[in-house]
């Protein structure tokens, strides 16, 4: 890397700080959710809705993408059209979290700065070079600096679903996404070497390694799926209370982490528990349906939903916890068909 952004003052903001934006891109890809892609804009503009009424709204379309109909589908929803901003850029799947910018901020210069992480489609698919273009094309519609992130000579990779920080110096993470040889994303980077890297561009310094992800996650491990910050010093985490479940024993093995695990001042964290569904299988397939794939934008909380009997607990615990936002239900059962919910599809820019 070219420079120590966090010695310059760059930091990662959390996920919950004032927006400034929320980048979404257009569903386009059939293949993602085979037999079901025509529920699928309609889930997309229920989500861009909610989000309108509180920030703007960046949405990369198909440069071929039909705008007047998109405006309509979005209209249905009661979206604020004036909140929602359109770009004709090209992307291969709609999964923003992973390849558009996890954008940095320096307080002290009131500048937002990308790092340009190299995206590869989750070292599984080979359609992927439209969206590893998306932070480049950003940087130059915005006029926001970008800057290549390398270690060893070599460019790193890292999606947004694979990290979760509370923007002070915590980080959350997996072994199984990040250190395992199974879609490996940087082979020739070691877990030092990583947090090395990680210190130097997001200003994180504790790095709290969970172990496994959920059964049916394609991208081996997101933390995003299974354990969030929702404060500096809180985590939510979900569990799962059936022994017989395939996510039972990864689920309390993080659990335990989490319990042992402190902050920058070497204090605990508070954990909070949030239920796991029940499995659900869509074309007998399990699909990682999980509520913490959850987006904060400003002054609301949007939380998957699966029409499953576990609905009602999972918000329960939210709207206890969470008393400064309003928490929105999202009913994702189609979506998760693509293997990913709300936080999958969205990328906060924040204020500064």
């Amino acid at each position: 890397m070219s420079e120590h952004l966090a010695s310059l003052g760059y930091r990662m903001p959390a996920e919950w700080e004032k927006q400034s934006s929320t980048w979404v891109a257009w569903p386009h890809n059939k293949y993602d959710w085979p037999n079901k892609f025509k529920n699928i804009p309609k889930t997309f503009a229920k989500i861009i809705s909610e989000i309108s009424k509180v920030q703007r709204v960046d949405v990369l379309i198909q440069p071929s993408a039909n705008k007047k109909e998109i405006l309509e589908i979005l209209a249905k929803e009661q979206s604020q059209i004036r909140n929602i901003f359109m770009y004709k850029v090209r992307t291969d799947r709609a999964w923003t979290r992973d390849f558009a910018p996890n954008f940095l901020v320096n307080n002290n210069l009131k500048k937002k700065l990308i790092p340009n992480f190299q995206f590869n489609a989750w070292a599984k698919y080979n359609n992927y070079k439209n969206d590893n273009q998306v932070k480049i094309k950003i940087s130059e519609m915005k006029q926001i600096e970008i800057i290549d992130i390398v270690q060893k000579n070599k460019k790193i990779v890292l999606e947004g679903g694979a990290i979760d920080v509370n923007g002070i110096g915590s980080i959350l993470l997996t072994k199984e996404c990040l250190l395992s040889k199974i879609q490996q994303r940087n082979p020739t980077l070691n877990k030092t070497n990583l947090e090395k890297c990680l210190y130097e561009t997001l200003g994180v310094k504790n790095f709290i390694w969970l172990h496994k992800g959920i059964v049916g996650d394609d991208t081996h491990g997101h933390i995003d799926d299974i354990t969030r910050f929702f404060d500096i010093n809180k985590i939510f985490t979900a569990v799962e209370k059936n022994k017989k479940d395939k996510n039972y024993a990864a689920l309390k093995e993080n659990l335990n982490i989490l319990q042992k695990a402190k902050n920058i001042y070497g204090k605990k964290f508070e954990i909070f528990e949030i239920p796991m569904p029940d499995p659900i299988f869509i074309e007998n397939t399990r699909v990682p349906a999980s509520y913490l794939n959850f987006y904060f934008a400003n002054k609301i909380l949007l939380v998957p939903i699966f029409e499953n009997k576990m609905d009602d607990k999972a918000i329960a615990v939210f709207e206890k916890k969470i008393k400064n936002r309003k928490i929105i239900p999202i009913n994702c059962l189609d979506l998760i068909w693509g293997f990913g919910a709300i936080h999958c599809m969205t990328q906060q820019e924040p204020f500064i």
